[in-house]
């Protein structure tokens, strides 16, 4: 990504000087599409029948058409601690992993070498349709890094939609802190934009991919099924569904609230305020968006920037019951327990963040009951229950992660560049709903746009590399002068070398 919008601006630079100067240069320029034809007999002419909610959002669809929603329910498996993944089969023939569900990466990568925390592997030679493109590519997240070759090969899911399709894949050969001990899954699949893709944006993201080849609607959406269960549990992985192409109505409730989607990276949405119990913290709507405001299935807690993390801190601690409590609860260093049986959950208030509507002059609120961040975690000799606290302090933005996103069903409208959040049926404990959602409400209490002054990285190189040009232009105009003799007359009219600005300067 760096590197094409850096050969674009000197691209410019050049072109604009040497035009200037009446001297012309052809640069050429390699452009990779992001998709490669590995066979000419697979047949991507497949259809997809789908009905639509009267506001361009695609539902269910007729049991007679080529998909129905339906086969795609509890495709997921995991939780918000393990991360929730979908079964894959990559290659011919086909070779099945398990792959992390993330809408805040853009790269389709999986495991093509053993590693001590994985029980199997892609392995490319034995795939007769495997093709290497011959470019390395390496990405870097929050917790974890990988590196390895860009390759194609077909793709299919199993309990997804029908059909194969020629995918880009990552095939990792080396990786730091990515795996972790007790993962169920080989890779990761990136839902975001082609701009957060590695090496750089001409590597077509899988979702992209997948509409382009199948006809499908460019919306998806997701159901997280974790909530208030202990991600230390060794029973059947709680799970969810990830729906290609439009929204299941039976794995929700109530209507589908939408905020649109600022920036086309990662789904950057523009937060308002925030609230704990019936405490506005009060803060100016920017700190909620400093640097960005994103929603990202690839992470586990809800994420604040540091001013609002400690600001909610100190909203709790001023509301909840208990009086004490340790600071290692609060940074993650230290779980806290009960008595088993005993839930801390009353001793907590509930948790609220505002989301600008698409009618942007209002808002909407998606709430989360303790049970959501209060997240237990792990029992001691039977006779301790321990949790542990579903917020961490960001020094990269706010992240609405899977803490919030289990509560909700979230559909991912690219075609109509907003997000949507419903309640879940899946978020329900013993009767009771464990997320809200209320609105419309008035936003002409807070700035037009919160999201002003917030820069992401590549408008970041597109001012560092500006600047460059500027000092580049003023270094060119000093030359010229020092270059270009001004030859004054002195007072008898005679040209001397006295008078040259060259003179001590070039021997």
């Amino acid at each position: 990504m760096a590197y094409s919008t850096s050969v674009s601006i000197w691209a410019f630079i050049l072109s604009f000087y040497f035009g200037v100067s009446k001297c012309y240069f052809a640069i050429p320029l390699k452009i990779y599409t992001g998709r490669y034809n590995v066979s000419s007999d697979v047949d991507f002419t497949q259809r997809v029948v789908l009905t639509s909610d009267g506001n361009g959002l695609s539902l269910a669809s007729d049991p007679t058409g080529t998909v129905n929603f339906l086969d795609m329910i509890h495709n997921l498996q995991g939780d918000s601690g393990r991360g929730y993944y979908i079964e894959m089969s990559i290659g011919t023939p086909g070779q099945k992993v398990n792959i992390l569900v993330d809408t805040g990466s853009s790269n389709f990568a999986v495991a093509a070498a053993p590693h001590p925390f994985i029980t199997h592997y892609f392995n490319t030679a034995l795939s007769s349709t495997y093709q290497s493109v011959g470019r390395t590519v390496a990405v870097r997240y929050t917790q974890g890094n990988w590196e390895g070759e860009l390759g194609v090969d077909r793709v299919s899911i199993p309990k997804g939609l029908n059909g194969t399709i020629i995918i880009n894949i990552a095939a990792i050969l080396s990786s730091d802190g990515f795996f972790l001990p007790g993962v169920n899954w080989q890779g990761i699949l990136g839902l975001a934009y082609p701009m957060l893709a590695r090496p750089d944006s001409s590597v077509e993201p899988f979702f992209n991919s997948l509409v382009q080849q199948l006809g499908i609607p460019d919306i998806f959406s997701l159901q997280m099924c974790g909530a208030g269960l202990s991600a230390s549990s060794t029973a059947d992985p709680a799970g969810g569904s990830l729906i290609m192409g439009g929204a299941e109505p039976t794995l929700y409730r109530g209507s589908v609230w939408y905020t649109p989607i600022v920036e086309e990276w990662y789904y950057q949405v523009e937060v308002l305020k925030l609230e704990v119990g019936d405490q506005n913290l009060d803060l100016d709507c920017r700190e909620y968006n400093m640097d960005k405001a994103i929603v990202d299935s690839g992470t586990t807690l809800l994420r604040l920037p540091v001013n609002v993390f400690n600001a909610v801190v100190e909203a709790i601690t001023r509301s909840s019951l208990i009086q004490d409590f340790s600071s290692g609860f609060w940074d993650g260093s230290k779980l806290a327990c009960w008595m088993k049986g005993e839930t801390p959950w009353m001793f907590f208030p509930k948790l609220s963040i505002y989301l600008r509507a698409t009618n942007t002059s209002q808002s909407f609120r998606i709430t989360i009951l303790p049970q959501l961040y209060i997240q237990p975690i792990t029992d001691v000799d039977g006779t301790l229950d321990c949790f542990r606290f579903g917020l961490s302090s960001s020094a990269n933005g706010l992240v609405i992660g899977a803490t919030v996103m289990e509560g909700f069903y979230v559909v991912f409208d690219r075609a109509q560049r907003r997000l949507g959040f419903a309640l879940s049926n899946c978020a329900v404990s013993g009767e009771v709903a464990l997320s809200e959602i209320a609105g419309p409400f008035s936003a002409t209490d807070v700035a037009a746009n919160c999201s002003a002054g917030v820069l992401k990285e590549p408008l970041l190189w597109v001012i560092s590399y500006a600047l460059m040009a500027v000092c580049a232009v003023v270094l060119i105009i000093l030359l010229l002068l020092l270059v270009l003799p001004c030859r004054n007359r002195n007072r008898s009219g005679e040209i001397t070398d006295e008078s040259s600005l060259v003179r001590h300067r070039i021997k």
